[in-house]
């Protein structure tokens, strides 16, 4: 029992002696531990803060999304023309600059299309040669039918005088006829008195039948030269000729229709069929303004219908070959601008048609961000705001800087390929997001390139004041092009 009175005395002595042990800890030093542990939890939300003032004045200075994403532009290259591919020089990946050769279409038969169409331009030059020779002999022919028809004029103009010269003989003969009738008459008078011998009387007689004869003679050639005219018989009045019978005389009507059949070969066209020869003399030469003779047959031989076909066969010749010497140099693939080989799809032996895509350039430089910015995220940013982003490859090392350039002019759901059709009765509101693009600027795709598809986190320094190009506005200014020549035909 004395052993289990000494275990319980024991067993109370024990905290009692605890009790006393702590009691014993000195005031001051229990002090200084408290303040060590609020002075190092202290330092450490200090330090936390001090860490966590660029992040938290980034999240209060600006908006940003992890909906984005690199994008470019491809180019797609396909061949211009049909044929068999002879090489292909490049593959998935490989880097390209803008001229490189791509792949090759077997040349041959395109050669062969260019010497055939060589030919034909020879051919044709030949053709427009011959043609200009034959225009020359139709411009001879219408000299030969112009002096023609002067020479028609004059002898119509010489038969007139002719016939005046005539009539004159014929008055001529008239007087020696009154002269030979008198003598006869005189004689005849004295005859029977024996004064005159009747051989005298006879030479008498005739010389007056003889006179009679050569007034008959110059009537009838007066009437002929009215008949060679186109006159009829006038014994009246043998000089009644018209004014105009130079120019209305059948021959030189004739002469003037041989002279519009050679102007004809050579593509003229009178101005009026009826008029007088001199009237279409002048005409013709003031047919375009031609101050002389030389510059006239220089504009006929232009407007030569032979010569003309002959020019249009030569240019479409030229042409043709013109274009088969481009489909020969369509044979050479190459790259339309700076990049990295993608999806390549052809080998050596294929037969691709034109316009079949064989691989694709993507581009190196042509590169910017698409952001998707919630709708209520918009209400502050503007074009030219500055934007730093960081790329999940590069994770956190790596900052880009850029520029927004653009919103897009429709949310996601509405570009997209079936548009959500929101006039129902179960309609729940959702949050829309805009693609807003953003210029990369001082980009260096050989430093740190940005591939296609990588995600991106831009921040966008929307209390910041915006620069470049449309800075603060939301739409874009009117975009500088070309304007095609058949809207300034309209205007």
């Amino acid at each position: 029992m004395s052993n289990n009175t000494a275990a319980f005395d024991s067993d109370e002595i024990q905290p009692q002696a605890a009790i006393t042990v702590a009691d014993d800890i000195p005031v001051a030093k229990r002090s200084w531990t408290a303040w060590a542990w609020g002075l190092s939890a202290a330092a450490m939300c200090l330090a936390f803060l001090i860490w966590m003032t660029p992040t938290i004045l980034l999240l209060w200075n600006t908006v940003s999304t992890d909906d984005a994403y690199v994008d470019g532009h491809v180019t797609m290259v396909a061949p211009r023309v049909s044929g068999q591919v002879a090489l292909v020089h490049v593959d998935d990946n490989m880097q390209v600059a803008k001229g490189d050769i791509l792949a090759e279409i077997d040349r041959v038969p395109f050669q062969v299309q260019v010497d055939i169409q060589l030919a034909n331009v020879q051919a044709a030059e030949t053709t427009l040669a011959q043609a200009k020779a034959e225009a020359h002999a139709r411009l001879a022919e219408v000299q030969a039918a112009r002096y023609a028809l002067q020479h028609a004029i004059e002898s119509v103009r010489d038969q007139i005088a002719q016939l005046h010269s005539n009539v004159a003989h014929w008055k001529v003969e008239q007087a020696s006829l009154v002269l030979a009738r008198r003598n006869y008459e005189r004689n005849a008078a004295l005859a029977p008195t024996g004064a005159v011998s009747q051989t005298s009387l006879d030479l008498n007689i005739a010389e007056r039948d003889e006179a009679l004869s050569r007034v008959e003679e110059a009537f009838e050639v007066i009437q002929q030269t009215r008949t060679n005219l186109g006159l009829p018989r006038n014994s009246e009045n043998s000089l009644d000729v018209p004014e105009d019978l130079d120019q209305s005389f059948s021959l030189v009507r004739e002469a003037l229709a041989n002279f519009y059949q050679s102007l004809a070969k050579l593509g003229y066209e009178p101005r009026s069929w009826t008029q007088t020869p001199n009237e279409a003399i002048q005409a013709v030469f003031d047919y375009k303004e031609h101050s002389n003779e030389n510059t006239l047959y220089q504009q006929l031989l232009q407007n030569d219908p032979g010569i003309k076909q002959a020019e249009a066969q030569l240019l479409q010749a030229q042409r043709n070959l013109q274009q088969a010497e481009l489909n020969l140099s369509y044979c050479t693939i190459v790259s339309e601008i700076d990049g990295i080989v993608i999806r390549r799809n052809v080998n050596p032996g294929n037969y691709i048609d034109a316009g079949q895509g064989i691989l694709a350039v993507r581009s190196l430089e042509e590169i910017w961000i698409n952001a998707n910015f919630k709708e209520t995220q918009l209400t502050n940013l503007r074009i030219g705001q500055p934007v730093d982003f960081y790329v999940d490859m590069y994770g956190g090392r790596t900052k880009f800087h850029g520029r927004i350039s653009g919103f897009s002019m429709g949310t996601g759901q509405t570009l997209a390929l079936l548009p959500a059709q929101n006039a129902t009765g179960n309609f729940v509101k959702i949050v829309q997001r805009l693609p807003v693009r953003i210029e990369v600027l001082d980009y260096d795709p050989d430093t740190a390139p940005l591939y296609a598809g990588l995600s991106v986190e831009p921040y966008v320094f929307y209390k910041q004041p915006a620069t470049g190009p449309n800075a603060n506005k939301r739409l874009q200014d009117v975009a500088r092009v070309p304007v095609s020549s058949d809207r300034n035909l309209e205007e």
